[in-house]
C-alpha cells in the first residue's frame, strides 16, 4: 500500500518542532513512508492583530503550497495524510477541498479560518490558553464539523504550558505532547 504524508507547518512553527516532528515519525511508522514538508516564506508582520494581513498571508501561503505540490500525483497513493499546524491547518483544508482530495487530517492548533473548508476524516488539538483563538471557539467549530477535538487546559498555541510567572511548565508540556502523540497514533 502506497501512503503519502504532507506536512503543513505554521509560519513560525516549522516541521522540526515537536508536534510536526513526532507526528511525522509516527506517520512513517504507520506506513506513510513518503513525506513532503511544505516550507513557506512570509514576512508580513503580526497577523494575529491584523485581519487583512492574515487574509493576505493565507493567500500567499496557499499559492506556495500549490507550487510545492504541483508535481504530486495524489491519485497514485492509496492513502494521503495531511499533518498541519496553526495557519497550515487552513492551507491544508483549503488544498484538500480545492483539489478534491480524500485524505486524513490532523489539525494541531487550528485557526477559525480552518473551518471555512470541509474537515472530514480529521482530528484536532487545541489549548485553552491559545491567544490565536477565543477559548471555546475551536471546540465549538469542531463539534459543528463533526471533528473530534482534544482540548488541553492552559496550553498555548504550541500546546505548551506556562505558569503565572511566565516560567515554562516543562513536565506538563511533555505530558501533553505525549497525550497528543498517543491520540495522533490512534487516529493514524
Amino acid at each position: 500500500m502506497k501512503k503519502l504524508a504532507v506536512l503543513f507547518p505554521g509560519i513560525g512553527y516549522h516541521c522540526d518542532k515537536p508536534l510536526l516532528y513526532y507526528s511525522a515519525r509516527l506517520a512513517r511508522g504507520a506506513g506513510y513512508t513518503e513525506q513532503i514538508r511544505i516550507e513557506y516564506e512570509y514576512h508580513g508582520g503580526n497577523l494575529r492583530k491584523n485581519p487583512e494581513l492574515k487574509e493576505e498571508a493565507l493567500e500567499v501561503l496557499f499559492r506556495q503550497a500549490e507550487e510545492a505540490l504541483s508535481r504530486v500525483d495524489f491519485r497514485s497513493y492509496d492513502e494521503v495524510l495531511f499533518l498541519s499546524k496553526s495557519i497550515g491547518t487552513v492551507i491544508a483544508c483549503r488544498y484538500a477541498e480545492t483539489y478534491g482530495l480524500k485524505c486524513k487530517q490532523v489539525l494541531y492548533t487550528p485557526l477559525e479560518e480552518t473551518f471555512r473548508f470541509p474537515t472530514e476524516n480529521a482530528v484536532a488539538f487545541t489549548g485553552t490558553a491559545d491567544p490565536w483563538v477565543e477559548r471555546d471557539r475551536i471546540p465549538e467549530l469542531c463539534q459543528q464539523a463533526g471533528v473530534p477535538v482534544t482540548v488541553l487546559p492552559q496550553a498555548d498555541h504550541s500546546l505548551e504550558v506556562w505558569d503565572a510567572n511566565g516560567t515554562p511548565d516543562i513536565l506538563r508540556s511533555l505530558q501533553y505532547l505525549m497525550q497528543v502523540m498517543e491520540a495522533t497514533e490512534r487516529f493514524l
